[in-house]
């Protein structure tokens, strides 16, 4: 199947791989059918999840465990069972970015992962509470960023 995507044009997709959010995501609750295809043709933890049915809704996704290997998203009971999980292995983890000039400027919001079942092709994005983490969590540390620049 053939889709329009907001970064690559045209794209033939596998309806296999279509993600199915139930209650769309925030904002965007109309929209029920996502696909994430790579960031670039090289490996990346960069994905995007783009809207099958509206070229102009994507998100750029990653996996946050490369930038953030501390991070930790617990799932509710309500969440496994509305995604039917029945293997941890089967769950995808991803976080949406707000992309700016530099990697340094970008930041992640890690206080609403969006997870997926990836046996199931289920996908929600939950608001996790009682954490620290906050919307807007810089990618790169500012200790970081000075690294390798003397």
């Amino acid at each position: 199947m053939q889709i329009e995507t907001k970064y690559t044009g045209k794209t033939t997709i596998d309806r296999e791989n279509i993600i199915a959010f139930e209650h769309g995501v925030p904002s965007f609750e109309e929209e029920k059918e996502f696909i994430l295809l790579p960031f670039s043709d090289s490996p990346s933890p960069f994905y995007i999840l783009q809207s099958v049915n509206t070229a102009g809704l994507a998100f750029v996704v990653m996996t946050p465990f490369q930038f953030f290997p501390q991070y930790e998203a617990k799932l509710t009971d309500s969440v496994i069972e509305q995604l039917e999980i029945e293997d941890k292995n089967d769950v995808a983890v991803f976080v949406i970015l707000t992309l700016r000039d530099t990697l340094e400027k970008s930041t992640a919001n890690l206080s609403g992962p969006i997870v997926i079942n990836s046996r199931k092709q289920k996908g929600k994005q939950i608001v996790l509470s009682d954490t620290s983490y906050n919307t807007k969590h810089p990618l790169v540390q500012p200790a970081e960023a000075g690294r390798g620049e003397r």
